[in-house]
């Protein structure tokens, strides 16, 4: 999960102090967050996408139904992502509708359940399906745990801009300048 940026936007002195940066350097650390937590979002979609496939595995062996071919995979994956597609909460939607193709390195999300193994769930044993579910689980955690601090940092930085507005210290006419 090697985001580019993520360490310095989470780093302690970051945003230590949002009233000592200037405008510029307030809206550039929030673009900056905000194109991080696109990325992230991204990877955590993807493995909530694979934990879901997976899951679905565990539950066809639960049932005892017979393996699915990757036709009857590919004609089930919108029934298997579905829960999914609205997490709990009110949400944020995103200024950037998508991440930046250079950072989205999935290498760590393949190196625990890549395309490969995805598509021969059929032949993975019980406890490996099992450590399966549980690494994505983890990795999908992780995620949403970093989402976290990216959004208190955004909006940190975001509450810096509308105090400044909301005491005249930052108008709109100084935007045109």
């Amino acid at each position: 999960m090697d985001l580019d940026g993520l360490d310095d936007v989470l780093a302690p002195d970051w945003v230590a102090d949002p009233s000592a940066l200037s405008m510029r350097e307030l809206r550039e650390r929030r673009s900056q967050a905000q194109a991080v937590e696109v990325t992230l979002s991204y990877q955590r979609r993807v493995a909530q996408g694979r934990l879901d496939i997976v899951a679905a595995e565990r539950r066809r062996r639960t049932e005892g139904g017979d393996p699915l071919d990757h036709e009857q995979i590919v004609a089930q994956l919108s029934a298997i992502l579905a829960p999914h597609t609205r997490s709990p909460g009110a949400g944020r939607l995103s200024q950037l509708l998508a991440p930046d193709p250079a950072g989205t390195d999935t290498a760590e999300l393949d190196a625990i359940a890549g395309p490969t193994v995805l598509a021969s769930l059929h032949d993975v044993p019980d406890a490996e399906l099992d450590e399966l579910l549980g690494a994505l689980a983890d990795f999908e955690v992780r995620c949403s745990a970093l989402r976290r601090e990216l959004h208190d940092r955004i909006d940190l930085l975001q509450a810096e801009v509308v105090r400044r507005y909301r005491t005249g210290e930052a108008t709109v006419e100084n935007l045109l300048q």
